[in-house]
């Protein structure tokens, strides 16, 4: 016979869940916010390498990537008590404190070549997340896999900009 869930524990778990969501939707808005103060002026005449997506790709990609950042985070965070979970949920944390810095440096300062090594560290800290996340749940680490590979994406991108310009 299934046990149910403690109602107590439900609430807990969906309160915990809209945390999460709610922190990373706050960051990518902030991104965002710093993104749009340059994105209709500068960013345009930018050189920009030729595998560059269409404007209209980007926040659909960056709000799917985030709504899985905050469920993977959740699941940590709700996971059983383990060693190297409150490790996994700080690396969480420091990318995503990196993941606006990249925004301001790129779009904020128009710094592309400080960009690039913002974002290099960005990565950094995605890899590392990813590893521990892994680590205490399969399922939390291979939902960072698309994040890691679209800041990839973006980091060529970024290096493609600094370099054409």
């Amino acid at each position: 016979m299934e046990q149910r869930q403690p109602l107590r524990s439900w609430k807990r778990d969906l309160l915990g869940l809209l945390g999460f969501v709610a922190v990373c939707l706050a960051v990518s808005g902030l991104g965002g916010a710093v993104t749009a103060t340059s994105v209709g002026t500068w960013y345009p005449e930018l050189a920009k390498p030729w595998f560059t997506p269409p404007e209209e790709v980007f926040g659909p990609v960056w709000t799917a990537l985030f709504l899985l950042m905050a469920v993977a985070a959740w699941r940590i965070w709700r996971g059983p008590p383990a060693r190297g979970r409150l490790a996994a949920l700080n690396w969480f944390g420091v990318q995503l404190v990196l993941n606006p810095l990249w925004s301001v440096v790129f779009f904020g300062l128009r710094a592309p070549g400080w960009a690039l090594v913002a974002i290099m560290l960005l990565l950094a800290a995605i890899v590392g997340t990813v590893r521990r996340f892994w680590g205490l749940d399969r399922w939390a680490g291979a939902a960072l896999i698309p994040y890691l590979a679209w800041v990839a994406f973006a980091a060529s991108l970024n290096g493609g900009i600094w370099w054409l310009n």
